[in-house]
């Protein structure tokens, strides 16, 4: 048993075991601790006894048993009678795996109204997607010691407020739904662009991304920004499995073999479009609309950038955000070409949002490189090795510095 397999295990079923604990017991804290005693437990004993058949059904028995067991030996102490109340005799494991719905009731606990929308965000992806808080302080673009204040402060207020564990009625779901779709396309944009780690993807979160845009479908059948996103996801995922090569390397959009994206994603995504689009138009709207774009190209040339660039001029007009105008620099690029994306790149230099990461250095880059500068190319590549946290987008980088300064080397002087 290495460490990687308990590392996947982890980041595959702490979630779900979580939200089945929670539903069970009532007491996100006390659920928490039970999952984390339960992974401990099998970093003790799976090295002997093995990968269980179903390590997901283990975990949440284990965890399901930690707590029960801790709720017992409290009620004893005589102040914990109604917990005690509540006990029941442990199920076997076919009736605590799996909980289909456990997951989407403790997103919409973590996106109760009381807690503030970062804390909704951030509790979110710690709590149902199971990422450490130096990762989603990398998605969200904030430093890790305000994602770690904002985690704390959301348990303690769910905790404190005495916020319950359950779908909310049909007309208290409005008011959550915005937080609860960005979520899961916070989920999903993990598993597509993992942020940290040795692989390029997490497939196992954009099976669950794509697993909540659909239940949240079925759950709110009129709104139609979950059929937006649902689209949006199955647009990006159609592609998923050419975004890396043999190697685990990187492949960019236009150097991908279309002929083995997902058609049957690309369809469901198309259909998911149409009804969104008769439901009403929204931001997820405008970014899946751009993604059709895309997805539906029979090639890279025959992209319709004028409506890739409208779409994101729609996207702006439902609130700023310095990435949505870092992508529109990169569509306006390949329309107008490499100069006027760069004349919207730079307008962003001093957005502090964008430069934590590595990704504004590495879009300057390319379209530096794109307009036959490589020397500044390469400095720009530098600064994005120096800021990526993942391994594949690393390599791809140091990739495309080795090509701009070949391209140095044999540029004429003069």
């Amino acid at each position: 048993m290495d460490g990687d397999t308990l590392s996947r295990v982890f980041r595959e079923e702490s979630g779900r075991a979580l939200a089945t604990v929670a539903r069970m017991v009532g007491d996100l804290a006390l659920a928490e601790d039970a999952v984390q005693e339960a992974f401990a437990e099998a970093i003790r004993s799976w090295p002997d006894s093995g990968l269980p058949n179903n390590p997901g059904a283990w975990i949440t028995t284990v965890a399901r048993n930690r707590a029960l067991d801790r709720l017992r030996r409290e009620s004893l102490r005589g102040d914990k009678e109604h917990d005690a109340a509540r006990l029941v005799p442990p199920p076997d494991v076919a009736e605590v795996w799996p909980v289909r719905d456990d997951q989407l009731r403790l997103m919409f606990t973590c996106c109760h109204p009381a807690l503030s929308p970062e804390s909704q965000v951030a509790l979110t992806l710690r709590l149902v997607a199971g990422l450490r808080p130096a990762e989603i302080a990398r998605m969200l673009l904030a430093p890790e010691p305000t994602v770690s204040q904002r985690l704390t402060r959301a348990k303690s207020k769910i905790r404190t407020a005495g916020i319950p564990f359950r779908v909310p009625p049909d007309h208290l779901l409005p008011e959550r739904t915005p937080q609860v779709l960005a979520c899961i396309y916070l989920v999903f944009t993990e598993g597509y662009s993992a942020t940290s780690g040795d692989t390029a993807i997490r497939d196992e979160l954009c099976e669950e991304g794509l697993r909540l845009g659909r239940l949240l479908c079925e759950l709110m059948p009129d709104e139609g920004e979950a059929w937006a996103l649902t689209a949006l996801m199955l647009f990006h995922d159609s592609r998923r499995s050419q975004r890396t090569d043999d190697a685990g390397d990187l492949v960019p959009l236009e150097d991908q073999d279309r002929g083995r994206w997902d058609g049957a994603k690309i369809a469901e995504g198309v259909v998911c479009l149409r009804a969104a689009r008769r439901r009403g138009g929204g931001p997820y709207g405008a970014q899946a609309t751009i993604a059709a774009a895309h997805a539906t190209a029979p090639n890279w040339a025959a992209t319709d950038w004028d409506a890739v660039v409208a779409g994101y001029d729609e996207l702006a007009a439902y609130g700023d955000s310095p990435m949505v105008r870092l992508n529109r620099a990169v569509a306006v690029s390949f329309r107008d070409g490499p100069d006027a994306g760069l004349a919207e790149v730079d307008a962003l230099a001093g957005e502090p949002r964008l430069t934590r990461t590595h990704t504004l250095h590495a879009t300057r880059a390319d379209l530096l490189r794109g307009a036959g500068r490589p020397a500044e190319a390469s400095v720009e590549y530098r600064a994005a090795i120096g800021l990526a946290a993942n391994e594949p987008t690393r390599r791809f980088l140091a990739r495309r510095l080795a090509e701009a300064d070949g391209a140095r080397q044999i540029r004429p002087r003069g």
